[in-house]
């Protein structure tokens, strides 16, 4: 059974990092194109990185660029988000999502086909 689940959200205060990880079961990692999205209330869901599984390129949207960070551990079969200086409007449910094909648009949802469950972030003081 394909299945990802997101972990590591919380509360943090503004300034504040966290570690998000993505764990798969029931496929390989290494084969696939990893992305997080978010959520914030009353809004659309949006992409915030990818990294692709041919070379592991990674992407980010301009409102997290420099702040967060990408990247992957085949052995682990995990994908990780680290999130440092968060601000108040980094509050979401992120979710991760996975592609087994070449990514054109790396931050946009119809590009991935399985998705977790997510995990809450709130910044605040």
């Amino acid at each position: 059974q394909v299945q990802l689940v997101e972990s590591g959200g919380g509360l943090v205060q503004p300034g504040g990092s966290l570690r998000l990880s993505c764990a798969a079961s029931g496929f390989t990692l290494d084969y696939y194109a990893i992305g997080w999205f978010r959520q914030a209330p009353g809004k659309e869901r949006e992409g915030v990185s990818c990294i692709s599984s041919s070379d592991g390129s990674t992407y980010y949207a301009d409102s997290v660029k420099g702040r967060f960070t990408i990247s992957r551990d085949n052995a682990k079969n995990t994908v990780y988000l680290q999130m440092n200086s968060l601000k108040p409007e980094d509050t979401a449910v992120y979710y991760c999502a996975s592609s087994p094909h070449t990514i054109v648009a790396p931050l946009l949802l119809y590009e991935y086909d399985y998705w977790g469950q997510g995990t809450q972030v709130t910044v605040s003081s």
